[in-house]
């Protein structure tokens, strides 16, 4: 059963009643499916200081599963590499980091909150795509507190979200992992994703 009301900003939402139910099958397929793609290596640059504790296991965890399906690699640009108390300088000073960390040949994803909403099976679309560009190497960029520099994101060759929500870079990260990970099930038609 569904809950419809109208919030303050005048639009119509509608709830489910029943949160523990599954979500309806939308038929989604990824085009790669069960199908030989190639695995690129796969690179995740993030902007930050020290990860928690938690968030490193996680990260460790899904660099071993990831690595049954492609190389990969994860690197931690430090925030606010000049100290500034200046918001400008120190987006301009992780984007002139970040640029340094990117090769030519690279295929490049940001994730920004502005991008396309994706799901699962776009994801898997995206690494098989990106395969297919002749680029050597697939990567993902988070930003720092404040969001990327203009130069990564005119440098990206896909600006994506994982959610409407704002996600703290760390989550972003987690998420963002676990996504690729369930893209390789995916593509590999492996049962992981439902």
């Amino acid at each position: 059963m569904a809950i419809s009301f109208r919030c303050i900003c005048g639009a119509k939402h509608s709830l489910s009643k029943d949160r523990g139910a599954p979500a309806p099958s939308l038929g989604r397929r990824s085009k790669y499916s069960g199908q030989s793609v190639r695995a690129m290596p796969l690179r995740l640059l993030t902007v930050g200081k020290k990860r928690s504790r938690g968030t490193q296991l996680l990260v460790e965890e899904y660099k071993e599963k990831l690595g049954y399906y492609c190389d990969f690699e994860d690197t931690l640009i430090r925030s606010n590499p000049k100290l500034t108390s200046d918001v400008k300088v120190q987006v301009e000073a992780e984007d002139t980091a970040m640029m340094q960390q990117l090769k030519s040949e690279d295929f490049v994803v940001v994730l920004d909150e502005n991008g396309k909403d994706v799901v699962s099976e776009q994801i898997a679309d995206l690494i098989g795509d990106a395969g297919n560009t002749g680029s050597s190497r697939l990567t993902f960029c988070i930003g720092g507190p404040y969001g990327l520099g203009v130069q990564v994101r005119e440098r990206a060759d896909a600006t994506i979200r994982l959610s409407s929500l704002v996600l703290n870079h760390q989550v972003a990260l987690i998420v963002l992992m676990e996504q690729l990970y369930r893209a390789w099930t995916i593509i590999k038609g492996q049962k992981y994703h439902h």
